[in-house]
């Protein structure tokens, strides 16, 4: 065997042993914590306002259930865009671009979780929840990731249904259904995720473009984008009222969801009307930050209410 023939043997072998020395940071990257934080936050949420009562193990085990099916879909994601993700300077330090962790390895893992958490909250809470939890997991890898995010500029739209289920599995967790309260609190994360993405994608659109993904600002330009999220936006704030109007959150939820409505308004005005520049890139930055901080208020205050009413009970 000549020296070429070993050298390429080596390289070949290089090439099949890339990955598999994952540690356990690794493995959690792969459950996108930052998004399995706001998903936990929200279900918990959920869970709290939901009519009834679930013994408090079964509710941490719900909402523990519903946290893995989260991780588990996230997995699953990078598994199938790894070859995206490589090309994207937001995700290319990812655990299988940076060959930490194998495709396989991803998929296994993820697989794996997403059983697991749906038998789990099926057999120890209700199996309604365990189904919307494996809907949840369908959606977001099959609907969302292998179809709608390569194939249409409307991905993060139809797509961010995913993300808004989570307080309807934790209504579910307790009382075996849904309702039209727990459809309002869908409603508002899947009317903010445009809005909130989109604004990203207008500062990253470049990845996109790169990775061959329809976001919006690629597809249909910014101006268009800026548009969009003006025009979400503004459906947005009436609809983050919404609990107050429909009576399930006190006046202070729904002044206060108002005054937030109103900044986020306000924040996507300038974001239409900047189009050039710094203050162009600053003004999308500002919305970006803001929405988190916006979702974030509406949920907390509507929990804020729900454990005082407990208490005052």
């Amino acid at each position: 065997m000549s020296l070429v023939e070993r050298q390429d043997m080596m390289n070949e072998d290089s090439v099949v042993w890339t990955g598999g020395m994952g540690t356990a940071s690794d493995y959690l990257a792969l459950l996108k914590p930052r998004v399995m934080s706001l998903v936990i936050f929200t279900a918990f949420v959920g869970l709290m306002l939901a009519p009834g009562t679930l013994h408090p193990v079964l509710a941490g085990v719900a909402i523990l259930c519903i946290a893995v099916g989260a991780g588990a879909s996230g997995a699953l994601n990078m598994w199938y865009d790894a070859d995206i993700d490589e090309v994207m300077s937001r995700t290319k330090k990812r655990p299988i671009p940076a060959g930490k962790v194998t495709r396989e390895e991803a998929f296994t893992f993820g697989m794996t979780l997403s059983i697991g958490s749906v038998l789990l909250l099926g057999l120890m809470v209700n199996w309604f929840a365990g189904a919307f939890l494996a809907f949840t997991i369908f959606f977001y890898v099959v609907i969302y990731t292998m179809w709608l995010k390569r194939s249409t500029p409307q991905n993060i739209v139809i797509g961010g249904a995913a993300g808004a289920f989570p307080p309807m599995v934790g209504w579910a967790s307790v009382t075996g259904s849904v309702s039209l309260e727990s459809f309002i609190l869908f409603l508002i994360i899947f009317m903010w995720t445009p809005p909130h993405f989109w604004a990203l994608a207008l500062f990253k659109s470049s990845d996109y473009r790169a990775a061959g993904v329809p976001m919006l600002p690629v597809v249909a330009g910014e101006t268009n984008t800026r548009h969009q999220i003006l025009l979400y936006s503004v459906f947005l704030a009436p609809i983050g009222v919404a609990p107050y109007f429909l009576g399930f959150a006190s006046p202070v939820y729904g002044v206060a969801s108002a005054l937030l409505g109103l900044a986020f308004v306000a924040l996507a005005v300038d974001v239409w009307r900047k189009r050039e520049g710094d203050v162009a890139r600053t003004a999308t930055v500002r919305l970006f930050k803001f929405s988190i901080f916006y979702l974030f208020m509406l949920f907390a205050l509507l929990l804020g209410e729900s454990l005082v009413a407990g208490v005052l009970a």
